[in-house]
């Protein structure tokens, strides 16, 4: 089952230079937001990701970066607490 939450929200980043290819972050991540792609993970799908920080925990290179809490959890989160629509205030274009 493909998850998907809001778009363009996720603060995840990866230095592809960093990456070794090890697959720690395809092991971990729970909605399978990385791929081997010759020989290294990419990000296959961004908006996959929950910001739950699994991967950059996990990365012994340091490839990866994300905020956790920051986007698409934070505002799902603050949806239901305020019963609104999941919102991060990025519609502007800016980061979180």
């Amino acid at each position: 089952m493909k998850h998907s939450y809001l778009k363009n929200v996720s603060t995840l980043r990866m230095d592809s230079g960093k990456c070794t290819g090890c697959g720690m972050c395809l092991e971990v991540c729970p909605h399978h937001v990385f791929v081997m792609s010759k020989g290294k993970s990419i990000i296959v799908d961004k908006d996959r990701c929950i910001e739950c920080g699994a991967c950059v925990k996990n990365c012994p290179f340091k490839a990866l970066e994300v905020k956790p809490g920051v986007g698409c959890a934070a505002a799902i989160i603050k949806g239901w607490l305020t019963g609104t629509e999941p919102s991060c205030d990025c519609s502007d274009g800016s980061c979180c």
